[in-house]
């Protein structure tokens, strides 16, 4: 007997209780909303002032650059909506107890946890991320978009929201050992940093071995820089053997997170029991 649509039913219903509690305080949502868009729209601002200086960032021309940003955009947008309250509040079922309800649901622990909230209020910058994509696309010099790279974009995004997901729920499931883990959101916040610029501009002494960290051992940069890079500028080959390992970096993330949140849930059984 397959239980595939029994999780896609309680995952609908996740969507809609989330809606009906962000509608209930309108107000509330709206606020969200356009704050968390003003930031973004500030940040846009920040670098067409940059670009009033230089024709280029590392490479990037100022539409390819702001492809680079609408990605960021789509990728943190679809992370703060699904997963980013779930992860704030396992820290608090942990203390509270809480986390024993959870476990005794007939349903993955882990996807119970992940998707329980959903934050509408994030995805206002999903919105401004497309408008910001169709508005740079076009006006890209010589770019000339191909049927495979319009379909893999998407795909490439699901990958860095995945990534960036078992970052958070591996630092979330820590919180099992350290208990209160208020510095999950510092570190956060440190780690998704790094991904919000072009891999280029991390060279030299102290930049190269960041760049190899941050590719090969936490897979932060394959984030923006592969869907923005697939998107933005012609594939070369010395750029392809990263969209491939944007593939082995999602699944080694993927299976490491589960690792660390089966661990961590075998020491919380333990301690509670």
């Amino acid at each position: 007997m397959s239980h595939h649509p029994s999780y896609l039913g309680v995952f609908l219903t996740f969507v809609r209780n989330s809606l009906v509690r962000d509608m209930t305080f309108r107000a509330n949502f709206l606020i969200d909303t356009f704050s968390s868009m003003s930031w973004m729209i500030m940040n846009l601002g920040f670098y067409v002032l940059v670009y009033q200086f230089t024709p280029n960032i590392a490479g990037w021309g100022k539409f390819e650059f702001f492809v680079f940003i609408a990605t960021t955009m789509f990728v943190n947008s679809l992370v703060q909506a699904f997963f980013m309250p779930n992860a704030e509040e396992l820290s608090e079922q942990v203390r509270t107890g809480g986390l024993d309800f959870a476990l005794l649901k007939p349903i993955d622990t882990q996807f119970l946890v992940s998707l329980r909230r959903i934050s509408w209020s994030s995805l206002g910058n999903f919105f401004v991320a497309m408008l910001l994509l169709f508005y740079s696309v076009p006006r890209i010099e010589g770019l000339e978009l191909s049927f495979w790279q319009v379909l893999l974009y998407p795909v490439y995004i699901l990958m860095g929201v995945l990534i960036l997901y078992s970052v958070m729920i591996a630092l979330a499931a820590t919180s099992i050992w350290l208990g209160r883990n208020q510095s999950l959101y510092d570190f956060w916040f440190y780690i998704t940093n790094f991904s919000r610029y072009p891999m280029e501009i991390y060279q030299g002494t102290w930049g190269t071995p960041l760049r190899q960290l941050f590719t090969f051992v936490i897979p932060i940069l394959v984030v923006i820089n592969v869907p923005a890079r697939l998107i933005a500028k012609p594939l070369s080959w010395e750029h392809s053997w990263l969209a491939a390992f944007g593939v082995v970096a999602t699944l080694g993330s993927l299976l490491g997170s589960r690792w660390v949140f089966k661990r961590a849930l075998w020491s919380y059984r333990s301690a509670s029991s």
